[in-house]
């Protein structure tokens, strides 16, 4: 079985001021998405499909090129507004990208079988990947996956991040998802955002999907339909966002899928500000210092 890892790249880097993803953090120039390609290719995945923005794409090439060599099974899908289902137009003063349930759409036609996604900026660990692969191997239908982490290993000291918290039943399976934003530590809690505005507290426990999913191709059809709805009810909204984790917490309460929850201990990475940088440099030559990655990565189905 062919197992394809999607990888959203299209992102602004808003908050840190470029394109993030593109930041040379490992010690022999890797990126953090260059982890997550030698990491998935160790777990069995075959092929590599980028997200991204048009004006990235051939530096995009170029970087895995000079990590993994040529032979690498890569796609570039370009994420761009204009994609909208038919009947459906770019609203006048829309520039904001429509978020990570569209970023993976763009992705749909260079994925043919079972995939995994992930965000372009962050370093998962060895052992999700190793678990996303084992259950798509067994999956059938609408049985998909998420990989949690704990929300307090993934905070930034350096201001507050977005972070979907999951709601997961005793068999270990997704009842919600909730996208919080700003999550902050405020005196001896944490504090943030709902999506329209409200202030709530976030236990420290809380397990918290970093837009790490497994799914199979009956994703597409779901995703589609539904970001039809966002159109409809927000697609004039120059700020409105169609979130994945939105998206997959709407399709569990329908029961269209269900979402198997794989806790894992990480260590979890990401860079949401620029004084994130100096302890993910750390963190990454701690790993390879302790042998779990090569000073500089390479295409481990070739060795």
């Amino acid at each position: 079985m062919s197992l394809t890892l999607v990888i959203l790249a299209a992102g602004l880097g808003t908050r840190y001021g470029g394109d993030k993803q593109l930041e040379a953090l490992g010690p022999g120039g890797e990126t953090l998405f260059d982890y997550g390609i030698f990491d998935a290719l160790r777990a069995g995945f075959t092929r590599i499909a980028i997200v991204a923005r048009r004006e990235l794409e051939l530096v995009l090439r170029d970087h895995v090129a000079s990590i993994f060599g040529s032979s690498l099974d890569l796609e570039i899908a370009i994420q761009q507004l204009s994609q909208l289902p038919a009947g459906y137009s770019l609203p006048a003063g829309r520039t904001k990208p429509w978020g990570t349930g569209h970023a993976v759409l763009a992705a749909e036609s260079v994925v043919d079988g079972p995939f995994v996604v992930m965000n372009a900026d962050d370093f998962y660990g060895a052992s999700a990947f190793q678990a996303l692969a084992e259950h798509l191997r067994g999956a059938v239908g609408n049985d998909f996956a998420a990989v949690g982490y704990t929300v307090n290993e993934t905070l930034s000291p350096h201001g507050g991040v977005s972070r979907a918290i999951c709601e997961v039943d005793d068999d270990g399976y997704l009842v919600s998802v909730t996208e919080v934003k700003r999550i902050q530590r405020e005196g001896a809690g944490l504090t943030g955002f709902t999506v329209s505005g409200d202030t709530v507290s976030v236990p420290e426990d809380s397990t918290v999907s970093m837009n790490l999913w497994a799914a199979t191709r009956s994703a597409f059809p779901l995703l589609n339909a539904q970001f039809a709805r966002f159109l409809e009810d927000s697609g004039d909204d120059s700020e409105a966002e169609f979130y994945l984790s939105e998206a997959v917490s709407e399709q569990i309460v329908s029961g269209s899928v269900r979402v198997k929850v794989i806790p894992t201990a990480g260590p979890w990475l990401g860079v949401t500000y620029q004084e994130d940088k100096e302890y993910v440099l750390k963190k990454l030559n701690e790993q390879v210092a302790a042998g779990d990655y090569p000073e500089k990565l390479f295409n481990p189905i070739e060795s």
